[in-house]
């Protein structure tokens, strides 16, 4: 199942490996078209090294790959000229709705709601979108994929192993409280 729906991710949603590793599964698994420039690569890894000095550059550039290879069509290049022409809060942020335009997002999914206004988004037909509420929606839509996608995430966390329950603190702490709640009711599954 390839969704014609197309999802740009802020570098703030590919910092966190939880968060990151659970968008990047239910892409893979076809719920819809994940979209990110190098840029917002290079943003999210220069601030992981800031707060985690002990990581490995070469490590991240290997995730920074693997993510890539992860997802067909994913970089959206050639965005940078509209960057000028566009109002946002923080214009920091511009290559953000850049990118989503460029690469023809419906919705940009991000943590930073306030640096992206409905009424500036919508003249270009898209949503910002807090992970919270992607991970929920996305759960109402394709029940059956997204908790498949849910176990392998929980899965792949073995050092140590985690228990459902443990994976579902993951989340909370990751800001993702709604998602957590209702995959309570699923705990068996994942």
């Amino acid at each position: 199942m390839l969704s014609g729906f197309v999802v740009l991710f802020d570098a703030c949603v590919l910092y966190s490996a939880p968060v990151r590793d659970l968008l990047l599964e239910i892409a893979v698994a076809g719920l819809f078209r994940a979209k990110w420039t190098e840029r917002i690569h290079d943003e999210w890894m220069y601030n992981l090294i800031r707060k985690r000095p002990d990581l490995a550059p070469e490590r991240l550039e290997r995730t920074r790959r693997l993510i890539n290879e992860s997802v067909e069509d994913c970089l959206v290049e050639g965005y940078e000229h509209l960057c000028p022409h566009l109002e946002l809060p923080d214009p920091d942020d511009r290559h953000i709705l850049a990118a989503s335009i460029k690469g023809q997002a419906q919705m940009i999914v991000t943590y930073n709601l306030k640096d992206f206004p409905v009424e500036v988004l919508e003249k270009y037909g898209i949503e910002a979108q807090h992970p919270d509420d992607f991970f929920l929606n996305q759960s109402d839509l394709h029940l059956p994929v997204f908790l498949t996608a849910v176990k392998n995430c929980r899965s792949r966390m073995n050092n140590p192993a985690k228990t459902s329950g443990e994976y579902l603190e993951i989340l909370r702490k990751h800001s993702l409280v709604k998602i957590a709640e209702f995959l309570e009711s699923y705990i068996e599954l994942i």
